[in-house]
Formats: structure tokens, C-alpha cells, sequence
């Protein structure tokens, strides 16, 4: 029913067929979260101003332990991450992502000490490619198993 309403005002709003056109334009309710550098409350709230001047920003919320900023609204996340940037502070897109999301959270991509608790840094794209091209040696990895020259292989033999 609502999406009926938005397309008869689109149609109605605009003339000929603009309506079109500005409905592709809309931006849609996002929710951006940044790992942002700050130790005081003099950066939360520098942070914080920034981020709520942007056009279409509904909430911002600061969590200053965890270094992590959320921004909710009809917002770009390039476009929050070059506020955040301005502000002079170190600000990255959040890198983390929780710990039961991620099949193998020590492998050396994956696990970060200085990561929240119950966080680990999410996958890289090149890692899962990675994976992936190795599965070729998986084979290998299957007859090494209980190969008697290698010195992790299995004992049941």
C-alpha cells in the first residue's frame, strides 16, 4: 500500500515524467558504522557535531570504548566517512564484524587483539579468493592425513 502512495505522488508531483527520475535519486535508510580514533569527550562531541550537520542524518550515536560511531540515515557512507575524516580524526569504515558470524575467527586475516569483545576483523575479499584457489590442494591436505612422513598426521593407522 505504501509503495502505491509513493509512486501516485511521484506521478502527481512531478510533470510529464520526472517522477521517474526523482524517485531513482531517493536515498535509501541506511545505517553506516565507523571506527573513529577518539579519547576524550572533546572528540566525541567534535565527532558527533560533524556528523549530524550532514543533510539527512536522523541519529548518531557514539560509543567511545569501543571507538565505534553509527550514523543512521538517508546518508552515502563515503560521504560520512569523509565528514568523520574532516573532523582531523583517524575514521575508517567499521572493520569488525561479530565473532559467531565468521566460520574460522583466528586465521591471521581474521583475528585482530585490539578488536572489540566478541568482534573479529571481518574477511577480506582477496582472503575468500584465496581459499578458495587452495581447494584445489585440499586433495593433498586429505592424503597427508595419514602419510607416516608427516609428523601432524594421524595415529589411528
Amino acid at each position: 500500500m505504501g509503495g502505491t502512495l509513493e509512486y501516485l505522488s511521484g506521478l502527481l508531483g512531478g510533470s510529464g515524467g520526472h517522477g521517474h527520475g526523482h524517485k531513482k535519486k531517493r536515498k535509501q535508510l541506511q545505517t553506516v558504522e565507523l571506527k573513529v580514533r577518539m579519547d576524550c569527550e572533546g572528540c566525541e562531541l567534535k565527532v558527533k557535531s560533524a556528523l549530524s550537520s550532514l543533510k539527512g542524518v536522523q541519529s548518531v550515536e557514539i560509543n567511545r570504548k569501543q571507538q565505534k560511531v553509527t550514523v543512521v540515515g538517508y546518508v552515502e557512507a563515503s560521504k560520512v566517512l569523509k565528514k568523520a575524516q574532516s573532523t582531523g580524526k583517524k575514521a575508517e569504515i567499521w572493520p569488525y564484524v561479530p565473532y559467531n558470524l565468521v566460520s574460522q575467527p583466528y586465521v591471521a586475516g581474521t583475528y585482530d587483539k585490539r578488536a572489540p569483545p566478541g568482534y573479529v576483523r571481518s574477511a577480506e575479499p582477496g582472503y575468500v579468493v584465496s581459499t578458495s584457489q587452495a581447494s584445489g590442494r585440499h586433495d593433498d591436505q586429505l592424503t597427508n592425513m595419514f602419510n607416516d612422513e608427516n609428523p601432524n598426521s594421524c595415529t589411528v593407522m
